[in-house]
């Protein structure tokens, strides 16, 4: 069963979608000198090479294209903050429609670039409130976007740690998004009001079931920067790694989320 559904968060369409493209666009920028040698690197993803990886960020961006393709379901009957809990589920069928796409296309850069303007056509050409058919159910067009940004930002973070000497930028409204949909995802999974979450200057949240504080200091707080909580909820970074390595601050007894964590991968 999917987790219980939380009131959604409001994001700014305008900022998601310049979010997008100008994440999008930091990433086409840095990986257009690689060279072949750079691109047949491994990557922190199962098999997957750089190559690969880069194929699977335009395909991200893509999924909004197959889905206009669809018609528009007759009514909505999901929230962005629980796509997150769809991916496990398609782990396999992604991985092969990657390596396809990168195999179709040798000259990425101009992947990249029919990639960003033919979004930018459709996405003139849609109002945000288009519901669109997702693996995780029918969702508007703005809200789609929103998690793009978690696509955008999270594999940004793969390919950095790829390939050495790479510094992609995290575009600042990008990275809030991506942040604030997977604290979100967190409050969903295990709601509650006895631990207060925070990934400053971004989000914060109430969590797991137990004793909620009304008023002052919270007895169980977790506090975190943006990337590694990015890494901890999609499996980058194990709770016990973040931890010992004082990437995170975690104080009571309900502060311990090492047992609801990645919450996607």
């Amino acid at each position: 069963m999917p987790p219980a559904k939380k009131r959604a968060r409001s994001y700014d369409p305008a900022r998601t979608r310049a979010a997008v493209f100008a994440q999008f666009t930091g990433v086409r920028e840095a990986v257009r000198g690689l060279a072949p040698e750079q691109l047949a690197l491994p990557t922190r993803l199962d098999d997957w090479t750089v190559r690969d990886l880069i194929a699977h960020l335009g395909m991200a961006l893509t999924a909004v294209h197959r889905a206009l393709d669809l018609p528009a379901p007759p009514k909505r009957d999901v929230t962005a903050v629980e796509w997150p809990f769809s991916t496990a589920a398609r782990a396999v069928d992604i991985a092969g429609f990657t390596r396809g796409l990168a195999a179709e296309h040798p000259d990425l850069d101009a992947y990249l670039a029919d990639v960003d303007r033919s979004l930018r056509i459709l996405l003139a050409e849609h109002p945000g409130t288009r519901l669109l058919a997702t693996s995780a159910g029918a969702l508007p067009l703005d809200d789609y976007l929103v998690t793009r940004t978690v696509e955008l930002v999270v594999h940004t973070d793969d390919l950095n740690a790829a390939v050495e000497g790479l510094d992609v930028p995290y575009d600042r409204q990008a990275l809030a998004a991506a942040t604030r949909l997977l604290a979100d995802a967190l409050a969903v999974k295990a709601p509650g009001g006895s631990t207060e979450v925070r990934v400053p200057p971004y989000a914060v949240v109430q969590c797991v079931e137990g004793p909620r504080h009304t008023r002052g200091t919270p007895p169980n707080v977790v506090e975190t920067d943006p990337l590694t909580w990015i890494r901890l909820a999609t499996g980058r970074m194990t709770w016990t790694d973040a931890v010992a390595e004082a990437k995170v601050n975690a104080s009571g007894e309900r502060a311990d989320l090492g047992d609801l964590l990645p919450l996607m991968t």
